[in-house]
């Protein structure tokens, strides 16, 4: 028994030593031979306390990542259809732990991890990220207008596209197989995740799915009529963003202690939220309180989107969301 956690240790620290020299457009390009839609941009060796990444180019991620361990970068650009394509990058450690990892972009944005793939490598994985086909901001989905071809990019087609070379890549370079490929996400990058193994369920052996922004053709209406029952500005209905702070503490209050414990929200569903709390009195201070119109809209946060005929369209906003209130109801985003 005594051997056992040195045992467990030594698998620990088993890592394949790279072959540098492979480091090198032509030897990546060699090992993407059978695919004639890849084209291999960019590949370089990077000595220990390096920094790399898109800059300022990279719209959604333009700030560089420092304090990388030594490894070997590359970049792919693969032709997805006649009129589209995709990038992706790899970062390969000197010394890899036999494991592949993928990371995913948020809301529109389109651009290369750089830092995520950053944080991965530092633990020996060798890390991967795609732009899904377009340079953009979260913000910006002007790239998807009448261009099914990026559309289909952006959905599925450059991540899965992206972890099979990857993992080709990978496989050559240090001469032995991946052991174990893992994904992690958050919002659209949790969707990124979801998507792939629904389609494609050998591509990984487990996701990390935060907060997926999940069935795209009900969610992205779903925040636009929400809003819209907080328009215009200038109405009686309309809760300004200084109250939202006002709405998540009562909620924090209400919903916090009612699993025995003082620390956060941990099941909203469980919880028996009674907004009326909210509703100004006589006496109350107008700057951290609802008026009944107000709360009214409030209600429409918190209940599901059914249209007229009763049809489920999406579930309401989680109690425990309202700091993402000024994102998710912001007239600007979608006006």
């Amino acid at each position: 028994m005594k051997l056992l956690p040195l045992s467990l240790f030594g698998l620990q620290c088993l890592k394949v030593i790279a072959a540098i020299h492979d480091c090198n457009i032509h030897s990546i390009q060699h090992f993407l031979a059978n695919n004639e839609a890849a084209t291999v941009t960019f590949a370089e060796v990077l000595q220990a306390n390096s920094t790399f990444g898109g800059g300022a180019a990279d719209l959604e991620f333009p700030v560089n990542d420092t304090g990388l361990p030594p490894l070997c970068v590359v970049t792919v650009n693969v032709r997805s259809s006649n009129i589209s394509s995709y990038n992706f990058g790899l970062f390969l450690p000197n010394e890899w732990n036999y494991r592949f990892i993928a990371t995913g972009n948020g809301a529109y944005a389109g651009g290369i991890n750089w830092n995520d793939m950053g944080t991965n490598v530092r633990y020996g994985f060798a890390s991967m990220s795609t732009d899904t086909g377009h340079i953009s901001t979260s913000f910006d989905g002007s790239w998807a207008l009448d261009n099914p071809e990026a559309q289909l990019d952006w959905g599925y087609r450059s991540m899965h596209g992206s972890v099979v070379l990857s993992k080709v890549i990978t496989n050559a370079y240090y001469k032995h197989n991946v052991k174990y490929s893992y994904y992690t996400g958050c919002s659209t990058g949790g969707r990124q995740g979801f998507r792939d193994i629904e389609l494609y369920p050998e591509d990984f052996d487990g996701i990390l799915a935060g907060a997926p922004a999940w069935w795209t053709t009900h969610l992205q209406p779903d925040n636009v009529q929400v809003a819209l029952h907080n328009l215009p500005v200038d109405a009686p209905t309309h809760i300004p963003s200084s109250l939202f702070p006002v709405i998540g503490a009562e909620v924090l209050r209400q919903c916090d202690p009612q699993d025995g414990f003082t620390d956060g929200i941990s099941d909203p569903e469980g919880c028996n939220f009674v907004p009326e709390t909210l509703l100004c009195t006589s006496t109350s201070n107008k700057s951290s309180c609802l008026n009944g119109a107000q709360l009214d809209t409030l209600y429409h946060f918190y209940n599901d989107w059914w249209e007229t005929n009763q049809t489920f369209v999406f579930p309401y906003y989680e109690l425990g969301s309202e700091a993402q209130y000024g994102f998710l109801l912001n007239s600007k985003f979608f006006f």
